[in-house]
């Protein structure tokens, strides 16, 4: 017999030791951070760049992703509460991060790190670290499971979660208040941004996907932000502004990344035909 539900009562703190707590959704960051740097390594020595340059595009990303998603979410989703009390910005560990903002981030530290680094173009340097955001992306949204946080609309699903609510009245002894049973989208996309991990990984590896500049950026723009974009109308809103709105924040944000996704794929699809090589599998 199937349960009705799946009742979620995983603690977000690992364990506290004196003042420092050890979390969940720092962990799986870390976990993130640690394979994607392992994933640059091996294409950049594959691509015969040296480690150094690898070494240094792991700092570029770590800070444009932290530095990107906490501004994001203080200006996208916090804007008139942060602009009144800038001070709080630097709070991070109170939480609020925003996978938008960490991706703008990451687009300008590549940028930059294109520039005065590796000195090729930007779209090359994108192409190759779509696998290790990726994966990292799916280790952030399982943080947000153990966290209990941006789940979706109730459900009657067998696979519905309750959430608890009150995590930090629970976590200091009160009774655990849950939510209904509601679609547990950290998990949707975490499934997702695996998917995308492994589908770029075996067109890097296993194909020619790489001599078509764009085409690997392209495709990972395309399946991370489409889903996301659908994903939002079964998830519930982050913001009370957003609930009058036709399409929520996370939404309007991911139409120009799916435009641009669009345009990456059309040029090298014409970047194909126009050399007459298209995609294939490889020996190497």
């Amino acid at each position: 017999m199937l349960l009705e539900f799946i009742r979620w009562t995983i603690d977000p703190d690992i364990i506290s030791i004196g003042p420092l707590t050890f979390r969940w959704y720092g962990l799986l960051w870390a976990i993130g951070f640690i394979v994607g740097y392992y994933i640059i390594l091996k294409i950049y020595d594959r691509d015969q760049i040296p480690e150094e340059q690898a070494e240094k595009v792991f700092l570029y990303m770590l800070i444009g992703t932290v530095i990107g998603a906490r501004l994001g979410h203080c200006f996208f989703y916090g804007f008139s509460y942060y602009t009144a009390h800038p001070i709080e910005i630097l709070k991070i560990w109170e939480g609020g991060l925003s996978s938008h903002g960490g991706a703008c981030g990451i687009l300008i530290a590549m940028w930059l790190y294109s520039k005065k680094v590796v000195h090729k173009s930007f779209i090359w340097a994108m192409d190759r670290i779509v696998m290790p955001v990726a994966i990292c992306g799916a280790c952030i949204r399982l943080g947000n499971l153990m966290n209990h946080e941006i789940y979706g609309h109730a459900t009657d699903v067998p696979w519905a979660f309750e959430f608890i609510t009150n995590i930090r009245f629970w976590q200091a002894g009160a009774e655990p208040v849950f939510s209904a049973p509601s679609h547990p989208t950290q998990i949707y996309e975490s499934l997702y941004c695996i998917f995308t991990f492994v589908l770029t990984m075996f067109l890097y590896w296993r194909t020619n996907a790489r001599k078509f500049e764009g085409l690997l950026f392209g495709i990972f723009l395309e399946l991370v932000f489409v889903t996301r974009f659908l994903l939002e109308f079964i998830k519930n809103d982050q913001e009370t502004f957003e609930e009058n709105m036709v399409i929520n924040m996370g939404q309007l944000l991911s139409i120009p990344l799916i435009i641009w996704g669009i345009y990456l794929l059309y040029k090298s699809i014409s970047q194909m035909k126009k050399s007459g090589e298209y995609l294939k599998l490889t020996k190497e």
